[in-house]
């Protein structure tokens, strides 16, 4: 992932959301564009891995690229956190879920529940005991970049949060994960001790910030059309496509 972000600099203080599908059409994004040339569409996923949309705009993602195996794309999973606030300790999830959304606890899990039966996400709710800070969640996901599995590592941290109800926010998980997912264990675990890379982290989502991205699942094709929220996987082939169209249009006038 690129370190050309603003370093250091902290989240702005707003609420954040997570974004369920949304009727509209792919935006133009103010980014520059990306030359394809036969290389693969860039597709950059802003999220957060608490957010049980971003599990489900990942399964529509996937279910998007196989109903398009001409479209080659590189997934790029960037950091964004639904609330920067919750201590490093991370908090008691059912206490922190009546104060964020009341009554309506239920009716927001059931909902969940059957979107997510319905492309292979076995939710599991009241597994969860505890709501964490996922700055090191995402600084582990910035290092599976560059070991070249970062897309295991996110599905793993879904699947340990969401499905195994594990703490996400606990070194051991998070070592555990790397482990299995083929990264060096003591590496990580060394780096997990330090601050390393936490600026980038929080650089990366202030740069978000800055772009408009207020909830997640954020996606943005070939840095010129994005998409906000859990998207079906037709919307999202179509604004790859749009993306992959308005490149190869921009080199022909060019």
């Amino acid at each position: 992932m690129s370190d050309k972000t603003p370093g250091g600099k902290a989240p702005q203080e707003h609420a954040h959301q997570e974004h369920p599908p949304q009727e509209h059409p792919p935006q133009e994004h103010p980014r520059q564009e990306q030359a394809l040339h036969g290389n693969p569409l860039d597709v950059i996923v802003v999220s957060d891995a608490v957010c049980p949309w971003c599990y489900v705009g990942k399964r529509n993602l996937e279910a998007a690229l196989a109903s398009a195996p001409d479209i080659a794309a590189r997934i790029d999973w960037r950091p964004f956190q639904l609330d920067a606030s919750i201590p490093r300790g991370g908090v008691d999830r059912k206490e922190y879920y009546a104060k964020k959304f009341g009554d309506r606890v239920p009716e927001i899990q059931k909902r969940l529940d059957d979107v997510g039966a319905s492309v292979g996400i076995p939710f599991a709710f009241d597994a969860i005991r505890i709501s964490p800070n996922t700055l090191d969640a995402h600084r582990l996901i910035r290092w599976a970049a560059s070991a070249g599995v970062q897309d295991k590592i996110v599905e793993r941290l879904f699947r340990d949060f969401f499905v195994e109800g594990r703490d996400i926010g606990a070194a051991d998980t998070l070592i555990a994960a790397a482990r299995d997912c083929g990264m060096d264990e003591q590496l990580v675990a060394r780096l997990l001790a330090s601050d390393a890379d936490a600026a980038n982290v929080q650089g990366e989502i202030a740069e978000a910030q800055r772009l408009g991205v207020s909830g997640v699942p954020f996606f943005i094709f070939g840095g010129r059309y994005a998409l906000s929220g859990a998207q079906p996987p037709q919307a999202i082939a179509q604004a790859m496509r749009a993306a992959i169209a308005s490149v190869e249009t921009s080199d022909a006038k060019a």
